[in-house]
């Protein structure tokens, strides 16, 4: 009963409070584009960071949480996903993608998006490899990038790190695990789990 009710909230609170439910459409829109194109538009994600910078300064949840609230936490998408853009693991899509969930959530919750994000991105990855029979290849990358990034941070080097196309897994829409990740989040907060 008590879930009925925080759902009850939730949708609510999608209705009083458009920060919310416009995310929400980004989230999905980014989706569909990353899985038919493998690509995330400029236009949804900068207009979306935009909108989220714009609305939490004009209509801020506290006097305390306005435009460098919404600035911190689409400063803080970017620079965590930054690395795997350079380590050419993630798309720069994914990485604006994030940044713009940023932009809505602030710094706190934008980490904690990170997380849900990455553990939906960790299974996906896992049952892509084990769809395609590639499990052994996908470790052996993912053992090749964490020593390129160990030797790089060592060595204070540029990483190259170019997985050859016969040892690729294949290719990971991952917009669409941050899209689940970031929902996730949302929904398990507003239930109190989060």
């Amino acid at each position: 009963m008590q879930e009925f009710n925080a759902l009850l909230e939730l949708l609510a609170m999608l209705a009083k409070e458009p920060r919310t439910g416009v995310l929400l459409i980004l989230l999905v829109l980014a989706s569909v584009s990353d899985y038919r194109t493998y690509q995330i538009p400029n236009l949804l994600t900068v207009s979306g960071m935009v909108f989220g910078l714009i609305y939490n300064t004009a209509v801020p949840f506290s006097i305390n949480l306005g435009f460098f609230w919404a600035l911190g936490g689409l400063l803080v998408g970017f620079l965590i996903m930054l690395p795997l853009y350079v380590l050419r693991v993630m798309g720069a899509g994914d990485v604006k993608l994030m940044a713009m969930v940023g932009a809505f959530l602030g710094v706190t919750d934008t980490l904690h998006a990170v997380i849900f994000s990455f553990i939906v991105g960790g299974m996906a990855a896992l049952a892509f490899a084990l769809f395609n029979k590639a499990l052994v290849r996908m470790l052996g990358n993912v053992k090749n990038a964490a020593q390129m990034m160990m030797m790089s941070a060592i060595g204070g080097f540029r990483p190259d790190v170019q997985i050859e196309a016969s040892k690729s897994v294949g290719k990971l829409p991952y917009g669409i695990c941050i899209s689940i990740g970031t929902v996730a989040y949302v929904v398990a907060k507003q239930l109190g789990y989060a």
